[in-house]
């Protein structure tokens, strides 16, 4: 252990690790939060679960914690929601802040904002919640092409999506959509290789870790094979040619930049197997971090264990306003208090 190590507990104080929640991915959330928690007890940090579905957030300052990690998933834990209490609570955070953390939840505000920085996404229809008659749904494959995805744009961990092949199909897609968002988001397939790009940091400090390839049976990388089954095989080395992987590095940055995310995300991207070209799906602000889950993949590629990475995103725990003055102040600002994280 290291200096920085050793002294970090002390440093830190008494730490929340935020998880379960209301959304429709508690049990993975759950499953997270418990990796976490262990991790950070196993390196002498104060630790404590903190399941907001169960408990005021408010009692995280009458019990005197310092910081939270946020280990909740989806709505109310990884909209901006719970970002926005711990700021009224000055209670610092890792993760994004509320502005990047709301908009990234939203896959078609995300889309857009992309789009308009140049970076390549793939075309998407959205049908709000006046414009799903049986008419306005028939006619999305007209624009999109078969086959298309079909999901609710404020959801993640593959919930409620559905790969339409045929037109008939679209009604029962969208009525599943429904169940969990009043909108629905259909997107453009893009036929090719799934791969993810982890981000560590915070402005021009943020860097990608080594991309991860994703091949699932049936190219089935659904809710059921990323956290419940072990049918799924990931590549990390991705196995990419090097221009490919640095291009996809390059685009996971220049996404997790335009949101203004800070602390860590996951840049999720198809490559497209005609022309080797890569599209960005989504960014996770506050991603899994189960035994199946592939930021520590990624990192324990590039020489961090999983302890370890639960540290260092600890030690990026902000409010907004500490974040905004760390950028305006540069990147040695933040050198003393968090040199320990050097590898």
């Amino acid at each position: 252990m290291s200096h920085f190590d050793s002294n970090l507990p002390a440093a830190i104080g008494k730490v929340a690790v935020l998880l379960g929640g209301r959304s429709a991915e508690r049990e993975i959330s759950i499953l997270s939060g418990g990796g976490v928690l262990g991790a950070l007890r196993a390196r002498g940090v104060d630790a404590h679960a903190f399941d907001p579905a169960e408990r005021d957030l408010v009692e995280l300052r009458r019990e005197g914690f310092a910081r939270c990690f946020v280990a909740l998933h989806g709505r109310h834990g990884e909209d901006g929601t719970v970002q926005g209490a711990l700021e009224l609570l000055g209670i610092p955070y890792t993760g994004s802040g509320v502005m990047a953390s709301s908009v990234a939840m939203d896959k078609v505000m995300t889309k857009r904002l992309w789009q308009a920085d140049g970076l390549p996404t793939p075309r998407f229809v959205r049908l709000a919640a006046d414009q799903q008659s049986p008419e306005q749904v028939a006619a999305v494959p007209e624009v999109l092409g078969l086959p298309l995805i079909v999901k609710p744009p404020r959801e993640g961990s593959s919930i409620g999506v559905t790969k339409v092949a045929k037109a008939g199909q679209m009604h029962d897609a969208v009525a599943l959509a429904v169940r969990y968002d009043a909108d629905v988001l259909c997107e453009e397939f893009i036929e090719g290789e799934e791969v993810t790009c982890a981000v560590l940091g915070q402005g021009l400090d943020a860097h990608a870790l080594p991309v991860v390839r994703i091949a699932a049976p049936g190219g089935a990388y659904d809710y059921q094979n990323k956290y419940f089954t072990d049918d799924v095989q990931y590549h990390c080395p991705s196995g990419l040619p090097e221009a490919e992987e640095r291009e996809i590095q390059r685009l996971s940055l220049a996404a997790y930049r335009t949101l203004g995310c800070r602390g860590w995300g996951r840049a999720d991207l198809m490559i497209r197997a005609g022309d080797r070209r890569p599209f960005l799906l989504e960014m996770n602000t506050s991603p899994g971090m189960t035994s199946h889950s592939l930021v520590p993949m990624s990192a324990r590629a590039a020489g961090i264990d999983y302890e370890s990475l639960c540290l260092r995103v600890l030690a990026t725990a902000a409010l907004d306003t500490e974040a905004a003055a760390l950028v305006v102040a540069g990147p040695g600002a933040a050198a003393s208090l968090q040199g320990w994280m050097a590898l």
